[in-house]
């Protein structure tokens, strides 16, 4: 599966589980770590461990499993590695404090996510 596929399924994942403010953030160019970062904000801890848990289980279902994972338990900043995509869902304040469309932005590599109708 393609990066851009996978990221289209992701944000899909995240969007209709109600996370908030979806960013994909194109960094390919700027690190061989991942080509897309995906972020998202849950309103609770609760929230972010459960969006961070239907990402994986619906893309098992597909087959599709994560590398590595952190934080999910805490519920304060998850983060999962698909390899060619990392997916970062924070909590408001963790969100705000990190501010990594900040950080990773070049002026033109942020899409913010708006699902197809």
């Amino acid at each position: 599966m393609t990066p851009e596929i996978l990221k289209d399924k992701i944000c899909k994942i995240l969007d209709d589980k109600k996370a908030l403010d979806i960013n994909i953030l194109s960094v390919g160019h700027m690190t061989v770590v991942a080509d897309y970062f995906i972020t998202c904000t849950g309103r609770s801890s609760t929230q972010v461990r459960t969006l961070a848990e239907e990402v994986i289980d619906k893309l098992e279902e597909e087959g599709i499993n994560f590398l590595r994972n952190d934080g999910i338990k805490e519920g304060k900043w998850a983060v999962i590695d698909y390899g060619s995509i990392m997916v970062h869902i924070f909590n408001d304040e963790n969100r705000i404090f990190y501010c990594l469309e900040k950080l990773w932005s070049d002026g033109t590599n942020i899409e913010v996510y708006k699902p197809e109708n």
